[in-house]
């Protein structure tokens, strides 16, 4: 009799071309985690992880100063419809319940957050950051997945003894908004990271809501003078300690990665991680290779996604036009998913994986048969390619504006055609 694990694991691995067994033993030993709380029923389960798809996430969120639910539902519908594999609602705010669960009912893909903005603003508005409880923290971890949160982000590799890497080496110091507010409260309290001298007590509720936890980079490079540090290594060295504890626990785990870091530098760091962290799904945030592109921070971003999922990385965190500037609007949200895909498309065709190696010869063999209705059917964001086409082009040509009647596929198809011919009539 089919359980509805069974049934899920055997659309996953239909999906993936990736053989049943296979895919079970790559979940038994944390290689491949399946993001899908019970609680969230409107959602379709999303594996995460090594021989599987790249797959994307997009973050979503009102603020104090923008709180507008409807547009948040609006670029969640936007970020699903092109390609987005999760969504993470990072709101702050009085309405941050509200929002959560208006996302969760509408989102039918899996949804993260980080519970600790809540718990700090929550604390913020009454008192001082200095003075949240070990409680607060928990209580609203409880919440999100009472809720039917998929996963959240946990900063717990990031301690003491990382942060006075930080106080003597760093330019920009923590830029992770949950880093900075653990830092500030440790700080303030000269006390240990609460998330990492509670860890265990974590480890039981993920496993009881089978919450799957997202290691946070606490510590990541908010800059390039700061990439590939000793902050940043030193944090995920004990994450990799904390990612043996959770297997261990057979708790679901992801590890995050770092924010700025040079181009020579995005390998190096997803095989480190990857060998540290035993192999668990690598999700990363750009990497941004440079730091002189504000507006165009959806590109730079790319860039580096594309170099580190092609050398292993499975997770994309993209990033929109608006990073570094303001909250996206429904536009950014569109130009960072879509720029997020193309990079974790151009991942799988290095990693082999057959459906996007397909994807790209049908695209060839399209525009060889000068055929743009299927072109536009394979593109990433068929809507937009339409469009361009139609405000460029008269629908009687079959060719483009580009060329027009010196079309060089046109021109090499004929001039193959007379040869064939001649061919023919010599013999």
């Amino acid at each position: 009799m089919l359980t509805e694990e069974n049934v899920v694991l055997a659309k996953i691995s239909e999906q993936e071309r990736v053989p049943l067994v296979e895919l079970k033993e790559l979940i038994s030993c944390g290689k491949v985690v399946i993001l899908n709380n019970p609680r969230h029923k409107e959602s379709e389960s999303c594996a995460v992880g090594k021989n599987l798809s790249t797959k994307i996430n997009v973050n979503l969120g009102v603020s104090p100063r923008a709180s507008d639910l409807d547009e948040e539902l609006q670029k969640l519908n936007a970020a699903i419809r092109l390609g987005a594999d999760t969504i993470m609602d990072l709101s702050l705010g009085d309405n941050m319940d509200e929002v959560r669960n208006s996302i969760l009912r509408a989102s039918k893909v899996p949804v993260g957050t980080v519970p600790i903005y809540q718990a700090a603003y929550q604390v913020e508005l009454n008192n001082h950051l200095e003075n949240m409880k070990v409680a607060d923290i928990f209580e609203v971890i409880q919440k999100h997945a009472e809720d039917g949160v998929d996963f959240i982000t946990v900063h717990t590799g990031l301690t003491r003894k990382a942060l006075e890497h930080v106080r003597k080496d760093r330019v920009l110091g923590v830029v992770s908004r949950g880093g900075s507010i653990l830092a500030s409260w440790m700080y303030a309290n000269k006390k240990e990271n609460p998330l990492y001298e509670n860890y265990d007590q974590l480890l039981e509720l993920a496993r009881q809501y089978d919450l799957a936890l997202s290691l946070g980079d606490g510590l990541r490079p908010g800059c390039i003078a700061d990439g590939s540090d000793r902050a940043q290594f030193d944090e995920l060295i004990t994450l990799g300690e904390l990612t043996r504890r959770a297997l261990e626990a057979g708790v679901k785990v992801i590890v995050e990665g770092p924010g700025h870091i040079m181009l020579n530098e995005v390998t190096m760091n997803v095989e480190v991680q990857k060998k540290l962290c035993h192999e668990v799904p690598f999700y990363i945030l750009g990497p941004l290779v440079t730091d002189i592109a504000p507006g165009y921070d959806h590109i730079t971003s790319a860039i580096g996604s594309a170099i580190a999922g092609a050398s292993g990385a499975d997770f994309i965190c993209c990033v929109s036009p608006a990073e570094h500037l303001g909250l996206p609007d429904l536009r950014d949200i569109e130009e960072g998913t879509v720029s997020g895909k193309i990079a974790a498309h151009a991942a799988d065709l290095v990693k082999g994986h057959k459906k996007a190696l397909q994807r790209d010869l049908e695209m060839a063999q399209a525009r060889k048969e000068l055929n743009w209705n299927r072109q536009f059917s394979l593109a990433l964001d068929s809507e937009r390619a339409q469009r361009i086409f139609h405000m460029k082009n008269s629908t009687q040509e079959t060719g483009c504006t580009m060329c027009g009647d010196m079309c060089a596929i046109r021109i090499y198809q004929e001039g193959e055609e007379r040869d064939a011919l001649e061919r023919c009539g010599r013999s």
